[in-house]
């Protein structure tokens, strides 16, 4: 039986007379500086919402907060799919559109709600009064949400421990100053969890009627925002206002049927109200366009990058003011291409498409009709027209690049907005343009340099040539996503200009290949670099050879060692006079192809050295570790020059065409062909999707296993199921299927003493990678 006294402060709380004696007879085992530290946050507005036994739940909750645990929830069912939940935590920037992702991703529909921020207590004493002390010294939130359960899912127990368990971790993120990250969790939660239902992501877009009122408080600006409610409503909106530094204190939220009455009360990054109309302007166009922006995400390898690098692409928009023109982004197909780009990797929008922004646009204007790929004749007449008005050299090579990266930002995104299958079209056209550019880079460098030196002539008077020959990536015409550009420069012979300033012929065309090296600007490290490393006696050697002393150092007593034997099969004519260049092309099949015995043990032996050496024990190596891109290179390459001289057919730049011709001679099984083929054509879209993500050639290492890395990676490349953890560990197996496939193929064939057998299993390279299937 209750004492009469607490009767009479029970009866006193019921006719609102809210006090810590009051609530004395509800929570008794609150102590009185607790309950009175949480009256003197709220407000009369909070006071005179809830009931006295709601009151004193809220202060249950506050009690147990403390740096080790600073987020409590309660779910109350209100009957049939409906629930309360009531969310009370310490008070973080963004906190309210996390959680309002997270009650999205459980399916729970928001249909009314009321969050509050309390203040922190005073730290100074007032007049006249000494200075409390309170048990919570920092601000904390009070949400409490109305709920109803979307059709298709369940909230029953497990499912509420589930919910209680991921919101102590985003809570935690928050608490370690970890924003992105519990963002990222739960855009991907929000977006996995929607396609599991398999139904659109936000159903169709409607009109969004965003106002501001400075008047009604004097600290905040209330934003009211009214339209038609879609799933994941207010998680996409107050999304938007974190992206914009936006702090939200209070929230009202009242749907009414299907439409959404919301009201925020809000402040700017400094703490002041939003009042210039510039400023109400920029944000109303930037959160309605975001929220659109979240109906895509499903497209978006990495949902959580995507938002944040569409903020940065709103401010590049509004620079100069929101326009008109831009409406088309709206439009649902665009919004997806934005999405798979902006989506795909910080580096993307860092290095690439924030400085082609102008050239952006117009592709997602009319993507079919500019993201087309041009033939090379196109290009080579394009970049001529471009380059021959400028006067100056220095100006042609301004515009040389700018149309190099111009049409290299094109082919990009016709194969990042395409589909994977279109990895040889990628390539090929990447290699043409690399032709195109090399060739008219020859052209204008030596133009300028017959101007100052006079023209080059041979010994006996006549004009001395030069051509470019192409290797490794390039002379194969596989140039993938940050491929650098290997190259030969090959002249005719000795002799001098002729000309005011005459010099030798030698230093001539060392100065040739340093404008062009110098003059093609890398727009980032390994993407379109000039690589003169294959050149005759490497970094020591002249950066161009005479014609003869490329016939000496190829030769069977010449000084090139056999890996450079092998490397020359990837030799092919690019630029420059193409008479000369089929002279270096004919004695490349010469000297690869000859009677001269091929030292496979030493071949084998490079081959287990780059494993030891460039792939770290315990990671999977993609390119260089146990089958590797390399391997399958190799291996044909091998077969190459062990078959060249007596099949023509396999005399190839190209592993395609290569393996090709290895099975129409009887070299390979159709079989053989077909798994080495689809592993080198899988493994090289691989390659291509981690150099996306991080903006360079050099880290082929596989991210960790079940990682957040490993699941975009997955997306990337097209794996993009309901289940972003299958489709993850989908990828995995593939992987070690095409890989097992090129290792055992390359053991098999070549390791006759066995030194490559176990070298899957020694590194740790690939789990199960010499027994697998």
């Amino acid at each position: 039986m209750t004492p009469k006294s607490d009767r009479s402060a029970v009866r006193r709380l019921t006719r609102g007379d809210v006090s810590a004696r009051g609530l004395n007879a509800l929570c008794p085992d609150i102590s009185d500086e607790v309950r009175r530290d949480f009256l003197r946050r709220v407000d009369r507005e909070y006071l005179s919402r809830y009931t006295p036994e709601q009151i004193a739940s809220h202060i249950r909750l506050a009690a147990r907060l403390d740096a080790e645990n600073p987020v409590e929830s309660l779910v109350v069912s209100r009957g049939g799919r409906r629930f309360e939940i009531v969310i009370i935590a310490f008070d973080y920037f963004a906190e309210f559109s996390i959680l309002c992702g997270l009650l999205a991703s459980f399916g729970l529909d928001i249909q009314s709600g009321q969050v509050d921020t309390l203040p922190a207590p005073r730290t100074t004493p007032l007049a006249g009064r000494p200075r409390r002390r309170s048990p919570h010294p920092r601000r904390m939130i009070v949400d409490v949400f109305q709920v109803r359960v979307s059709d298709g899912t369940t909230f029953d127990d497990a499912r509420q421990a589930a919910f209680r368990s991921e919101l102590r971790a985003l809570i935690a993120l928050l608490e370690g100053g970890k924003v992105h990250e519990a963002r990222a969790a739960v855009n991907r939660r929000v977006v996995e969890r929607l396609a599991e239902a398999r139904a659109p992501f936000m159903g169709p877009l409607y009109p969004i009627d965003v106002r501001f009122d400075n008047h009604e408080s004097a600290q905040w600006t209330v934003m009211e925002i009214r339209g038609k409610d879609t799933p994941a409503f207010l998680f996409a909106f107050s999304n938007a206002l974190a992206l914009r530094g936006i702090y939200i204190h209070r929230v009202v939220i009242d749907n009414v049927g299907s439409e959404v009455r919301d009201r925020l009360f809000l402040a700017d990054s400094r703490g002041r109200k939003i009042a210039a109309k510039r400023e109400q302007d920029l944000l109303r166009a930037a959160s309605v366009m975001i929220k659109q922006f979240t109906h895509s995400l499903p497209s978006a390898p990495d949902p959580a990058r995507a938002v944040v690098s569409f903020d940065l692409f709103l401010d590049k928009l509004m620079e100069g003011g929101a326009s008109r023109s831009v409406a088309f982004l709206l439009k649902a197909d665009v919004r997806d291409l934005l999405a798979r780009l902006l989506g795909s990797s910080q580096f993307l929008w860092e290095d690439v498409l924030r400085m082609q922004f102008e050239n952006l646009l117009p592709i997602l204007r009319d993507f079919k009709t500019a993201a087309r790929l041009r033939t090379k004749r196109t290009m080579a007449i394009e970049l001529h027209r471009s380059v021959i008005r400028a006067r100056t050299l220095d100006r042609q090579t301004d515009l040389l690049n700018q149309y190099k990266d111009r049409e290299m930002f094109r082919i990009d995104m016709a194969h990042l907005l395409g589909s994977p299958d279109h990895l040889v079209e990628f390539s090929h056209a990447l290699t043409d343009l690399a032709d195109v550019v090399l060739e008219e880079a020859l052209l204008i460098c030596r133009t300028a340099l017959d101007r100052r030196y006079g023209v080059p002539l041979l010994e006996g008077g006549a004009p001395c040539p030069v051509a470019i020959c192409g290797l490794g990536k390039f002379g194969g015409r596989e140039m993938g996503y940050a491929s650098d550009i290997e190259i030969l420069c090959v002249y005719g012979g000795p002799g001098r200009t002729r000309g005011r300033h005459p010099t030798e012929n030698s230093v001539y065309f060392e100065r040739l290949v340093q404008e062009i090296r110098d003059g093609i600007q890398a727009r980032q490290e390994g993407i379109f670099h000039i690589d003169l490393r294959l050149r005759p006696y490497g970094s020591a050697g002249p950066l161009a050879s005479p014609l003869e002393q490329i016939r000496r150092y190829y030769s069977a007593t010449g000084e090139a060692a056999p890996f450079e034997r092998q490397a020359l099969i990837k030799l092919r004519w690019v630029a420059g006079d193409e008479e000369l260049g089929r002279e270096v092309e004919a004695h490349r099949d010469e000297f690869v192809y000859s009677d001269q015995a091929w030292d496979l043990d030493a071949a084998v032996d490079l081959r287990l050295r780059q494993i030891r050496e460039l792939v770290q024990s315990g990671t999977t190596n993609v390119k260089y570790g146990p089958g590797g891109v390399i391997d399958i290179e190799y291996a044909v390459q091998y077969l190459q020059v062990m078959h060249g001289r007596a099949h023509r057919q396999v005399r190839t730049p190209s592993t395609l065409e290569a393996l090709d011709g290895l099975w129409r001679v009887g070299v390979l099984s159709r079989k053989e062909r077909e798994q080495l083929r689809e592993a080198y054509l899988f493994l090289r879209a691989l390659i291509d999707g981690l150099r996306i993500v991080r903006g360079h050639a050099r880290d082929l290492v596989l991210p960790a296993p079940g990682s957040d890395d490993m699941m975009f990676l997955a997306r990337r490349l097209g794996y993009t199921g309901p289940s972003w953890t299958r489709e993850a560990a989908r990828l995995a197996t593939t992987i070690r299927r095409h890989m097992a496939t090129a290792h055992r193929f390359f053991v098999t064939r070549f390791d006759r003493r066995d030194v490559l057998r176990n070298a899957a299993r020694m590194m740790g390279d690939v789990r199960g990678l010499s027994n697998s299937e």
